[in-house]
């Protein structure tokens, strides 16, 4: 396909999981892909970078524009999540992910403005559905997620009349490898597998591409009217209601 065909594309954590999905569809788009993270991406031309550091997303989204001549796309994907209660978390674990999961897509949006602006050019953040509900000890991810949709809704009132749309995709359970780490710490990986499975109306828990398929079209022009939305992609989790 030649959707993004000229079109220069920064996907932040794009090495594995979600990422490396959303890099390759818009690779296979025909966008030029630039990830950033830790550690090289043996796939993309990338950026090794530290998000903990309030210099990075500046530096990044230089280079890359350095490198390409333009910026038409940014996906902020890069977070992790720690486990604890707020009672049980420690300021220092709490800050920590504040800065890799919100403040760091805060400064690349702010780096990347003026490409984009250039460009009319398009955000596509990764949220959560834990921006919207919570599973339990996730109290500062849960935080961080929904300030990323609310950042997604500011950036969109803000510079929409600059040509710039901002939108933000809220996955549920995806098979990532995080995941699959997860599931086999269980007791009895299988039967979590099913049990995980069925909790899903669709039947099946989500792919990467499955997130990968949504944020190609939120960055294209064939979304050219959705702004400032948040789009849930679970497999129809949130609007089951759980038996008695």
């Amino acid at each position: 396909m030649t959707r993004f065909a000229g079109k220069v594309a920064l996907v932040t954590g794009g090495r594995m999981g979600i990422g490396q999905a959303i890099a390759r569809r818009l690779r296979d788009d025909g966008a030029r892909v630039f990830t950033a993270q830790r550690g090289a991406d043996p796939e993309f031309e990338h950026v090794e970078v530290d998000l903990t550091d309030a210099e990075a997303p500046a530096q990044v989204v230089a280079e890359v524009a350095n490198r390409s001549g333009r910026l038409d796309i940014l996906v902020n994907n890069a977070g992790f999540m720690q486990e604890a209660r707020a009672e049980d978390m420690t300021l220092d674990a709490w800050e920590r992910m504040i800065r890799v999961n919100l403040t760091a897509p805060f400064l690349l949006i702010k780096a990347a403005l003026p490409q984009l602006r250039a460009t009319k050019g398009a955000i596509v953040n990764i949220g959560s559905i834990e921006g919207i509900g919570c599973n339990p000890l996730h109290a500062a991810y849960s935080a961080t997620k929904a300030g990323i949709h609310g950042l997604t809704r500011a950036i969109a009132v803000d510079h929409g009349a600059e040509g710039i749309r901002c939108n933000a995709v809220a996955p549920g359970w995806i098979d990532t490898e995080l995941s699959e780490v997860y599931i086999e710490s269980m007791p009895d990986p299988a039967a979590f597998r099913r049990q995980i499975g069925r909790i899903h109306p669709v039947g099946r828990t989500g792919r990467p591409e499955d997130v990968a398929a949504l944020v190609a079209w939120l960055a294209s022009e064939e979304s050219g009217f959705v702004a400032g939305q948040t789009y849930v992609v679970d497999g129809g989790r949130m609007v089951k209601l759980p038996l008695p």
